[in-house]
């Protein structure tokens, strides 16, 4: 009896998970395909990376889709197919039903085709299944030989994929955007919900996630993590650049919870939850010598090489990621928490004062930042440091090393004087004063290409050597000091931005920055510095970027003269050197052409020798830097920004035309070493390969006796022209305006103030 009723049991448990599973298959029917939408995105990112797909997007006159429906996810991508013959729109309509719908087995092969044309007979396409859907796994399949032939460099990568945050579980995240191991990655089209805490493998170019290739499960690692927060039951964690509050899968004791707050640790996850905790505690501090992609130098450490996932985490205030380019190099504001011989975090946690900075030194005559050798000399004795070996040196003596020598191959060599009021000289170095000697340390490293010279000094001591060697020390004394808010400025932005981190330095000492240490200290250059000390120009409470020049043409113009949105760097303006401060509208090039032709226009800097000059040059000369369109017939500014400058020029020649866009690439094209410049005052300048500013106008003025056409080029001011006119602010100084009034002239809503670090650091974690 009771085994009859077993057996019953049985089979109706059969019977009830049957419709189960067929209810199952009625709600969720088998994916026979590939849409063709998420088949175009895969294609396309076999052939472009997404930023170039986003620039073909804007330059795309029109779109085969309904104005309707343009927000729509895969409109780029189905577009470009179009556009470049892989789809036909006659036999594939542009509309949501069709882009949505299944990819067929001839759509397929005409994809195939059209990636390489021996890829169609992968596809097996016969009369009968033409138009049947593709299958998926088949898709897949072909997708690996299209990247063959469309992507050889392996710009599409199979990488693991960690999926921690996805739309439907972080509220502020955009649609279509998931927060993963790898940074935020796109999946338009894709369902990635499902994924959540699983380690995925997946096909990924940039930062588009295209296809999931197979899946690890749900109990992954996440490693290098930042606790901010625990209690007995969950744990709050910044997960690359999400912060998340996750369960614990068993109460731990509220002590241990206390003792995981505010470390680093991999978190083990099982079915959503924390299985278990491992933190990394082990910390280094120092001064950063440099920072490589694969490693930071630390004082003290030497080169010490990053884990494989490792974080850039600023700790203080709000916890935020961070780049590698946010990592300061000369200062110790970072923690640097190790395992194994590996950093696995960087922690940024507290802000900087910015008071020294790191310069490479340049060879003789600025050309290079390399070095054949280098000597080093000292009035009084000399400490010379390498790893944990230290050398005292005698007054008087000098040391030299050269490329390849062997002395470097321990490391960076660091050199300072015993006595902090002794400067270092050079003698391997000529520069205009003669032999350069320095304040603070130097520092030599061995590259590739030569010896790597840096000298690391106090900022305010670096602006001693940079305002005379920018501006002429007999300047009124608030042009002299405006000059050094200036660099002060200029200089901070730049220590932040590590440009040379990779050799240790923030800037060199060029006029790719500021040149410094070109001439001699003078005491009135000196005194402006000292007066102005610590004080920067500040918009909003931050310091801005603090551009100038030499001479203006009569206006100045705004952020927009480098390519980007003006909206960046507001307190840049375009304005009138004359009181009042107005702006002219000189965009029209009837407009900017009587204006530049004026040679008495009133400014602030218009009795300086480049406030007006013209150039003659010819169709043979541009055609030496305008390659490619044949003989050069004309030459015409077609768009001007703010104050006149040209942005945008249009060169046509016998066999086509070409546009010259930017304002540094103009003045290269226009320019030739071969051209004699007429200034203002009647004299001439030779040897300039590119012309003083782009405040420019071009004039057609006939063949010369050989038949050759001939330019006319009317121009104005020296340098880019945004920012502060130096020449300018002498006039104002000399007007009676003071360092305050005239910084304010050139920067617009500015203070003049020294910024405290609490301030500062209270900016940035509100930011």
């Amino acid at each position: 009896m009771k085994s009859r009723k077993l057996i019953a049991f049985m089979g109706g448990m059969v019977t009830l998970i049957a419709v189960l599973i067929g209810i199952i298959l009625l709600c969720e029917p088998q994916r026979d395909g590939i849409s063709r939408a998420e088949a175009a995105r895969a294609v396309v990112l076999a052939l472009k990376s997404p930023e170039e797909v986003s620039m073909w997007r804007r330059e795309a006159e029109s779109s085969h889709f309904s104005a309707e429906s343009q927000n729509q996810w895969y409109i780029p991508w189905m577009d470009y197919l179009y556009e470049k013959g892989f789809l036909s729109e006659e036999e594939t309509p542009a509309d949501e039903k069709t882009a949505e719908s299944w990819l067929t087995y001839g759509e397929a092969q005409k994809i195939a085709e059209t990636s390489a044309p021996t890829l169609g007979v992968l596809v097996n396409v016969t009369k009968k299944n033409r138009n049947q859907p593709y299958p998926e796994d088949s898709w897949w399949i072909l997708y690996d030989a299209i990247l063959k032939s469309a992507d050889p460099k392996g710009n599409v990568k199979t990488q693991s994929v960690l999926i921690y945050g996805t739309p439907e579980t972080v509220p502020e995240a955009e649609a279509w955007t998931a927060y993963t191991n790898l940074g935020q990655l796109r999946f338009d089209g894709l369902a990635l919900d499902a994924y959540l805490d699983h380690e995925l493998k997946a096909y990924v170019r940039g930062n588009q996630l295209i296809h999931v290739i197979s899946d690890s499960g749900q109990n992954t690692t996440y490693r290098n993590v930042w606790i901010i927060d625990a209690d007995e039951n969950e744990m709050k964690v910044y997960l690359g650049d999400l912060e998340r509050t996750i369960p614990f899968r068993r109460k731990v004791k509220e002590k241990r919870a206390e003792e995981m707050i505010r470390n680093l640790a991999d978190i083990q996850m099982e079915k959503g939850k924390i299985a278990k905790v491992s933190l990394k505690q082990d910390t280094i501090t120092g001064k950063v010598l440099s920072v490589r992609s694969d490693s930071v130098e630390i004082e003290g450490y030497g080169s010490v090489p990053f884990d494989e996932e490792y974080k850039v985490l600023r700790t203080y205030g709000t916890v935020k990621r961070e780049n590698l380019s946010d990592i300061l190099i000369g200062y110790n504001q970072n923690e640097f928490i190790v395992a194994k011989g590996k950093i696995c975090a960087v922690l940024t946690v507290r802000d900087v004062n910015a008071d020294t900075i790191r310069v490479l030194l340049m060879d003789n005559g600025f050309k290079s930042i390399f070095h054949d050798t280098v000597t080093i000399s000292c009035k009084g004795p000399m400490v010379m440091t390498q790893g944990d070996q230290e050398t005292t040196l005698d007054a008087g003596s000098s040391i030299s090393f050269s490329k390849g020598d062997g002395k470097l191959d321990a490391g960076r060599i660091i050199i300072k004087p015993q006595n902090e009021t002794d400067e270092l000289t050079v003698p391997t170095l000529e520069r205009t004063l003669g032999t350069p000697s320095y304040a603070g340390r130097l520092e030599i490293v061995e590259a590739d290409t030569g010896l790597v010279l840096m000298n690391e000094l106090y900022l305010e001591d670096y602006l001693k050597k940079v305002v005379p060697s920018e501006m002429p020390p007999n300047y009124e004394k608030e042009a002299l000091k405006a000059q050094a808010v200036c660099a002060r400025t200029y200089a901070y932005m730049q220590i932040q931005s590590n440009t040379y981190s990779q050799y240790g330095a923030h800037v060199d000492d060029s006029t790719n920055f500021q040149v410094y240490n070109n001439v001699e200290t003078n005491e009135r250059t000196e005194e402006a510095v000292e007066e102005t000390y610590g004080k920067m120009l500040l918009y909003d409470g931050k310091p801005v970027s603090a551009y100038y020049f030499s001479t203006s043409c009569g206006t100045t113009t705004d952020g927009s003269i480098w390519g980007n949105d003006s909206s960046e760097t507001p307190y840049l303006k375009s304005v009138a050197l004359r009181p009042g401060r107005k702006t002219l509208d000189l965009t029209e090039n009837a407009d900017f052409a009587a204006f530049i032709k004026d040679q008495d226009y009133p400014a602030y800097d218009s009795s300086y020798p480049f406030y007006r000059w013209n150039v003659t040059t010819n169709a043979q000369v541009l055609g030496d830097h305008i390659g490619g369109i044949g003989t050069i017939e004309s030459v015409k500014i077609t768009e001007r920004g703010p104050g006149g400058v040209a942005l945008k020029m249009l060169v046509k020649g016998s066999d086509g035309e070409k546009t010259i866009s930017g304002q540094n690439a103009i003045r290269s094209a226009l320019g030739d070493s071969s051209l004699t410049i007429k200034r203002k005052d009647g004299k001439t300048s030779e040897g300039w390969s590119s012309l003083p500013s782009a405040f420019l106008t071009v004039e057609d003025v006939g063949k010369n006796d050989k038949g050759i056409t001939r330019f006319k080029i009317y121009g104005g001011g020296y340098g880019h022209g945004a920012g502060m006119s130096q020449n300018g602010a002498q006039g104002m100084a000399k007007d009676g305006m003071t360092c305050e009034e005239i910084l304010k002239f050139f920067y617009e809503d500015v203070s003049v103030a020294e910024p405290t670090v609490g301030e500062q650091q209270a900016k940035n974690a509100k930011d």
